[in-house]
């Protein structure tokens, strides 16, 4: 699933663990499984712990920061990973273990994460003015992915002698074998120094490019293959005051995927909400964000 997806949620079950009465969850011939029998059975599973802390956290974070996150908001992240899945969307989330329904659970709480991080964690103006050393604006690139590294510098050639958009359109769509991008003449989603998505080095060579309808030159080599990229635009970089905004942004962007920076933020929301497991079998539920002492056990 996507980078946005916090890993301090795991799998969850299309499962309500509620109550413990001895109403029957599934019967048969001369006997039955009930509710009591389903549950002892779940919580000694890595799935239903996680099942458990997956839903204390949420509503941990529903409880300090409540109607922060709208269910619009939710659906419309659903449906536009839906919509880039495609018809593998089903598949990819029963290998993941997910229903929609858990998915949208799933989505909630990492969205309602990144609440809670933008209130407890402030930038400091030693971490902005850190940022804006590494800042580079947001830059539009298209390119084009071949096998060898002689493709890579005949297309260079090609491009050479008609430099513009169009004939690298045309290069991109008869040579390149990224078939997410060839049809659109090899364009990418503009991005800045803090994507997580694009090869490294492929980021590194388009920010060296510094105007529209630069090219590298020579072929830039990644683990997919060899790369030709073209500038469509570049931001202007400006002053450090003038984008304060992007660089607070860009620090809450890295940090949303730092699991240590998340697991604090969620550590802090649920010391607040100064959480009690009544289950002495789950008593270490929570240990990955809390000590033991930190949170009261008592038996039912």
């Amino acid at each position: 699933m996507k980078k946005w997806i916090l890993g301090v949620v795991g799998l969850f079950v299309a499962v309500t663990l509620a109550g413990c009465s001895s109403s029957t969850v599934a019967n048969m011939t001369g006997a039955k499984v009930t509710k009591d029998e389903y549950y002892d059975a779940m919580k000694k599973t890595t799935t239903g712990q996680a099942t458990l802390r997956n839903m204390i956290v949420l509503k941990a974070l529903e409880q300090q920061y409540p109607n922060k996150v709208s269910d619009k908001k939710v659906n419309s992240q659903f449906n536009t990973l839906k919509k880039q899945y495609g018809s593998s969307f089903d598949t990819t989330l029963e290998q993941n273990g997910y229903t929609e329904s858990s998915f949208k659970d799933q989505i909630r709480t990492t969205l309602y994460s990144e609440v809670a991080l933008k209130a407890l964690k402030k930038p400091t103006e030693k971490q902005i003015a850190a940022q804006w050393k590494k800042y580079q604006p947001k830059i539009t690139v298209q390119h084009i992915l071949v096998k060898t590294e002689d493709e890579a510098k005949q297309i260079i050639s090609d491009y050479q002698k008609d430099p513009t958009e169009k004939n690298f359109e045309a290069l991109a769509k008869k040579n390149s074998i990224d078939t997410g991008t060839k049809d659109k003449g090899g364009k990418l989603t503009a991005f800045d120094n803090t994507d997580t998505s694009l090869d490294s080095t492929f980021k590194k060579a388009a920010f060296k490019l510094t105007k529209a309808g630069d090219i590298t030159t020579t072929p830039v080599k990644t683990q997919y293959g060899y790369h030709v990229i073209r500038v469509i635009s570049v931001g202007k970089k400006g002053t450090m005051k003038e984008h304060k905004k992007d660089l607070e942004n860009q620090l809450y962007t890295t940090w949303q995927s730092d699991q240590t920076v998340m697991n604090g933020i969620i550590t802090k929301v649920l010391k607040k909400e100064n959480v009690s497991i009544k289950d002495n079998d789950l008593k270490d539920v929570l240990s990955s964000y809390l000590s033991t002492s930190s949170s009261t056990s008592t038996s039912n």
